[in-house]
């Protein structure tokens, strides 16, 4: 089971970048899909979670109205769009899966991907 995420970069302040994430070795069939981020020195928060048929979004406070998050089934794909990228969005990013609902508990989700870093420099 993996999920390998990617799309990661160095982008300045307003800009924007397309995470993607995609599973393989097992099919995520049922599962919501999600996005984290680790800033050094802090804990994992949540950033947005999707549940398995897309018609259930959960963005976290700091990103609403900035990310989408959306994804492909037949591709067994996640995808989170970063628009008016700020500094504090500095972070290694990692996506993730549980075969509950879009849950922003960190400890609900149990299959995790590595990480994929994005700087946002001022």
């Amino acid at each position: 089971v993996q999920l390998q995420a990617s799309g990661g970069g160095s982008v300045q302040t307003g800009g924007s970048l397309r995470l993607s994430c995609a599973a393989s070795g097992r099919t995520f069939s049922g599962s919501a899909l999600g996005w984290f981020r680790q800033a050094p020195g802090k804990e994992r928060k949540f950033v947005a979670a999707i549940s398995w048929k897309g018609g259930s979004m959960n963005y976290g406070d700091s990103v609403k109205g900035r990310f989408t998050i959306s994804r492909d089934n037949a591709k067994n794909t996640v995808f989170l769009q970063m628009n008016s990228l700020r500094p504090e969005d500095t972070a290694v990013y990692f996506c993730a899966a549980n075969p509950g609902g879009p849950t922003a508990v960190v400890r609900a989700w149990n299959y995790w991907g590595q990480g994929t870093q994005v700087t946002v420099s001022s």
